[in-house]
């Protein structure tokens, strides 16, 4: 889990860090930005959980993965923390799925970021299509579906 956790922290001080220069903040998603190294975050606790059936931690772990790859379909290599929106729309799927089949609580307790997380994960599904492009968001689904 440490390997995992450098990651959450490298991550957010990548967003927070682009997020405070002028390009970061007027970009129209850096509110959704900020929740990315959190969705992270709940990917890496809710697949450790016992409370999470094995079908649907296969699909945390592919997440988990997708995060981590140096290769996805949108790539922060070329598109910086930009490129982090494609993870982060995954990220909602997945969580999305988890929360309707167990418990909302048990997503809600590895949430620790602002905000009621299930509105968020539903804002970010929501947003999706115009986030990262409706051709794009049909690719991204099919990683886990």
């Amino acid at each position: 889990m440490d390997k995992e956790m450098d990651f959450y922290e490298k991550l957010r001080l990548k967003i927070v860090n682009w997020l405070e220069t002028e390009t970061g903040r007027k970009n129209k998603w850096a509110e959704y930005l900020l929740l990315v190294p959190d969705f992270f975050y709940m990917l890496i606790k809710l697949a450790t959980d016992e409370a999470v059936p094995s079908h649907e931690k296969a699909k945390l772990i592919l997440a988990i993965a997708y995060f981590i790859s140096p290769i996805d379909l949108l790539p922060e290599a070329f598109l910086g923390p930009l490129g982090y929106l494609d993870d982060l729309a995954l990220s909602a799927y997945v969580l999305n799925g988890i929360i309707n089949k167990v418990s909302p609580e048990i997503v809600q307790k590895y949430w620790i970021g602002d905000g009621d997380v299930l509105l968020l994960i539903k804002g970010v599904l929501a947003k999706a299509d115009e986030m990262i492009g409706s051709g794009l968001w049909e690719k991204i689904k099919k990683v886990v579906s």
